[in-house]
This record gives C-alpha cells, sequence and structure tokens, in this order.
C-alpha cells in the first residue's frame, strides 16, 4: 500500500527550476531512497513532501494527507531530520528529547533512543556546546523520538565517524522492523546500498529512473572487470579474440579485462595455458555508483 503519492510536482526559486515533474510512490514499511549529487533537487523535493515547501504545482499525499491542508495532523505520524536544524544552544539533550516525546500520543522511549545513538553521557551537555556529529545524532533521535508512521530523514550520517553511522544504519533498520516507512536522502552509495529497498535516482530536478540498488546496476548494464598484473608479457589481442571479453585496457602494470560475467572461466585458462599467470587477480563488479555514473552521466564528484 503506498502511504506516500508524488505526482509531478514541480518547484522553482527565483526563475530557476529546482523540482521538475518529480513522481514517485513509496510503499508502506519500505525504506525509500532518493539519491543523488549535490544540487540535483533532493532535499526540496522531500520538503514538499513533509509540508515544509508548497510546490509550484503537481500534488502530494501523505498517509491519505495533504502535506499543507492537513499538516497539524501529519505532524503527529511524522518524523523529520533535516539537513540543517537547530536548538535554543541552552538546551540539554535529554530536556530536548523529554520535550520532543511529550508532543506525541504513543513516542518511543527516549532514554532508549539516546543510548542507541551514543548520547547518553551528553545528556545534560547543552545543544550549544555538541559537536556537529552530536548534534546530527541529536536530530536523528528527535525524528524517531515519536514513534512516527514514516521518517524522513535528510542526508542522515553526513558528519558522523564510521563506528556512529553503522550505530545509525542498525537503528534505521530496527525502525523499520517495527513498521515505520523510512524515505532517506543520500548521497552516500554504500548506505543507499546497505539501507534501501528501492532507490530514485534525481538528476537536474528529475528523476532518472526507480529500482532496487541491484535492478538499477542491471540497468546500466556494466560490463564485469577482471584485473591482474601478468607474469610474463601478455598480448592484448590473445585476450580480446575471446567472445567474452570486449575491451582490453592498461592500469600502469596491470592489465584490465572487461567483459560478460563468463569472461573469468575463459581468461584465467587461457592465461595459464600461455604460462601466464595472474597475479594480484581481483574482480571488480559494478557498484551503484558506476550504475549512476552510466544512468545520468554524471559523478559525485
Amino acid at each position: 500500500m503506498a502511504v506516500i503519492e508524488v505526482r509531478e510536482i514541480q518547484k522553482r526559486y527565483s526563475g530557476a527550476v529546482a523540482v521538475d515533474d518529480v513522481s514517485l510512490t513509496v510503499e508502506q514499511g519500505e525504506i525509500f531512497g532518493i539519491l543523488g549529487p549535490n544540487g540535483a533537487g533532493k532535499t526540496t523535493t522531500v520538503e514538499c513532501v513533509a509540508g515544509l515547501r508548497a510546490p509550484d504545482r503537481g500534488t502530494i499525499s501523505v498517509l491519505g494527507l495533504d502535506p499543507l491542508r492537513d499538516r497539524a495532523e501529519l505532524t503527529r505520524r511524522l518524523g523529520v531530520q533535516l539537513q540543517e536544524s537547530r536548538l535554543p544552544d541552552r538546551l540539554q539533550v535529554a530536556e530536548a528529547l523529554e520535550l520532543y516525546s511529550s508532543f506525541y500520543p504513543r513516542p518511543a522511549d527516549w532514554r532508549a533512543l539516546m543510548e542507541a545513538l551514543n548520547l547518553q553521557s551528553k545528556a545534560t551537555t547543552r545543544y550549544g556546546r555538541l559537536s556537529g556529529g552530536q548534534k546530527q545524532r541529536l536530530s536523528i533521535a528527535l525524528a524517531l523520538v515519536g514513534n512516527p508512521e514514516i521518517a524522513i530523514l535528510d542526508e542522515l550520517t553526513t558528519g558522523l565517524d564510521p563506528q556512529a553511522r553503522r550505530d545509525t544504519w542498525a537503528l534505521i533498520e530496527q525502525a523499520r522492523s517495527r513498521g515505520t516507512t523510512i524515505v532517506l536522502v543520500t548521497h552516500f552509495m554504500q548506505e543507499a546500498e546497505r539501507l534501501c529497498d528501492r532507490l530514485a535516482l534525481i538528476n537536474g530536478g528529475r528523476v532518472v529512473t526507480v529500482d532496487t540498488p541491484e535492478g538499477l546496476t542491471a540497468q546500466a548494464r556494466i560490463e564485469q572487470r577482471i584485473v591482474f598484473h601478468p607474469s610474463r608479457p601478455c598480448d592484448d589481442a590473445l585476450l580480446t579474440a575471446l567472445p567474452e571479453v570486449s575491451r582490453v585496457t592498461r592500469r600502469d602494470d596491470l592489465v584490465v579485462v572487461e567483459g560478460t560475467a563468463e569472461a573469468i572461466t575463459t581468461v584465467i585458462p587461457l592465461l595459464s595455458a600461455h604460462g601466464i599467470v595472474p597475479q594480484r587477480l581481483r574482480v571488480e563488479q559494478a557498484s551503484l555508483e558506476d550504475a549512476f555514473v552510466t544512468l545520468t552521466g554524471k559523478d559525485f564528484s
């Protein structure tokens, strides 16, 4: 069952189009990712979904509600963590969590959230004295403290160290297991691959495609790469003669063979037959980042 339906929304700022006819549907209980480079329109899209911005045209339904007309009701059922948010500098961590939990009819245990996000040692620390990563973890806790039906998380783990990032991922997976639908905005590929059931690729304010992480990689039709250092000189023509091989290139002293998934089963025996040992051998599968670059023609740099 769809809990979010976005139909052909557009948003302009000073004449520039930030979101251009974006349509997408989020199903109940899934982790739905919105993936794209900075400036692609990801944040504007979810701010419209959350009722924080009004689209210039198009329609949005969240839990059967209009985010603008029914904002008061939707606020009680929706948790939001924005890229940039701020609390009063003098407000303590525990005070913030206790205060926010009081806004909801069936809140989560804010003390457990504080512990899960490793904030218990900062319970009495004022917001203004928190580091950037600690503020980010508190923002995540505040988005989840209302035990929301839907949580919108924008750049979830920006500024977190690797361990805090993994702890946060586990917390999000736990929230989903309790029935919370997650909308996750990210440009972090590992995060998207780890968490998301489906992904919308957005570039230039438009949805390029929507699919599972595996489906996006399949769409890109990127060939497998076999990389090795030959123990003796190797003629490229020897390898390109194989029907499973499409191209052979060099990376300094490494040979890079591109071809089908079956290429490895023909390349290795051929090398062995010619007395060549493939040293430092590795097989590189297509990644989600490879797929994004192929499907959009744009990287994340």
